[in-house]
């Protein structure tokens, strides 16, 4: 008997996972893993300046910390990442430890995969502008990454990361890629997630959540996949609603877990599969210059509308893991309802026009910027909406 299940390919190489509550202290055997004994902290000015997450790491580390660098912030810019890399070069650091959400995670990854190349500011600025591209050290170049995520965002089992160049039409995104930007550890300690602020919290999970919905129906999903984003989803459609009650430890634990394992295998070169809501969040961001999980709260219900509409998606699948119902006679319709049960759960915002920085004016172009998206081109293999059904869905969305 033949399975209908399609031949795939699954290549990925994770880094080593330390879960659970104290496995901060793993921090220095995973730098001794490495060779490495001057790591600089890369982080942002709160986390830097939160006790409760430095003072576990710092003594996790063992005296292996040449210096701290907490000057990420949300915009992730490349001038950062530039200061950052002559902080580490000033101390002599022989390895990154990203610490907190996704901005100084991503900023993080930048200073590793900059930081033994011959780019200038100026030199890397002009290729962003001018090509959207910039190339990473050669693997026995880049400095070696530990990631201690604080928040829910799921920016941390990644090859990727995001960096902002200035220029004189505005800011430029650009995406490094490459898979040996995998950090070589990473620390889930819920401990630190308990220190973070549950707005931080709440308004990063539905970003970790996402990936676990979009790796379902990416055209590259996989049976891999499939298996720990539904189990993963099950996790955070469970636990994330229950975030701002801040009683039960294992609530906090199951969050975390669940988002080690919506991306797990979710950041593969060439097979990325971040995709439909993702290009309606940088749309949204890049239009009104809103936080993107805020833009994902609002527009991922309508957005799974849109493509299941179209045929896609695989509501069955998704159903697995976020509806309780084990055969529900509408499988596409429980999905939706789920996602905006954990949306309103953590307190986020249902319409866009209730978000500041929005107008209704702004919607054709932020259309035309989600067509533009390449990460559009990653969704179901039988999506494919116009500019006007796109502006139709963030119209329901407004």
């Amino acid at each position: 008997m033949s399975l209908a299940t399609p031949t795939f390919v699954h290549g990925y190489r994770p880094g080593t996972v330390h879960f659970g509550r104290g496995s901060i202290d793993d921090v220095a055997t995973a730098l001794d893993d490495h060779g490495c004994d001057r790591a600089l902290v890369v982080t942002g000015r709160n986390v830097g300046a939160n006790d409760a997450v430095m003072g576990p790491l710092l003594a996790g580390a063992d005296d292996r910390i040449a210096g701290v660098f907490d000057e990420t912030t949300p915009e992730k810019r490349l001038e950062t990442v530039f200061d950052g890399i002559e902080r580490a070069t000033a101390l002599e650091a022989d390895a990154v430890i990203g610490v907190g959400g996704g901005s100084s995670l991503d900023v993080a990854t930048g200073i590793a995969a900059l930081a033994n190349t011959d780019y200038t500011l100026e030199e890397a600025r002009r290729e962003v502008i001018a090509d959207g591209t910039l190339s990473v050290a050669a693997p026995d170049d880049l400095l070696p990454m530990v990631s201690v995520p604080t928040t829910l965002a799921g920016a941390d089992l990644s090859v990727a990361a995001g960096l902002v160049a200035a220029s004189d039409d505005g800011p430029v995104e650009v995406i490094i890629s490459d898979e040996s930007l995998m950090p070589e550890a990473l620390v889930y300690d819920p401990d630190l997630f308990d220190a973070t602020p549950v707005d931080v919290l709440t308004g990063s999970a539905i970003n970790g959540f996402d990936k676990g919905v979009e790796a379902v129906y990416s055209r590259f999903s996989n049976p891999v996949v499939d298996s720990t984003a539904v189990r993963g989803l099950r996790y955070l459609r469970s636990s994330l609603p229950k975030l701002r009650d801040g009683v039960d430890p294992a609530v906090m634990e199951r969050a975390v877990l669940g988002t080690v394992l919506v991306q797990y295998g979710v950041s593969v070169p060439d097979a990325y599969k971040i995709n439909v809501v993702h290009a309606f969040g940088h749309a949204l961001r890049n239009e009104f210059g809103i936080q993107q999980g805020v833009a994902h709260a609002v527009v991922v219900p309508h957005a799974l509308r849109l493509i299941f509409a179209e045929g896609g998606g695989r509501p069955e699948v998704l159903a697995e893991g976020l509806v309780t119902d084990p055969d529900p006679d509408d499988p596409a319709a429980a999905v939706v309802e789920s996602v905006e049960t954990v949306r309103d759960g953590l307190g986020l915002p249902s319409r866009l026009r209730d978000v500041e920085g929005t107008s209704e004016d702004g919607l054709p172009a932020a259309a035309r910027r989600v067509a533009d998206d390449e990460f559009l081109e990653i969704g179901p293999p039988s999506f494919d909406p116009s500019v006007d059904e796109i502006e139709a869905t963030l119209r329901d969305a407004w």
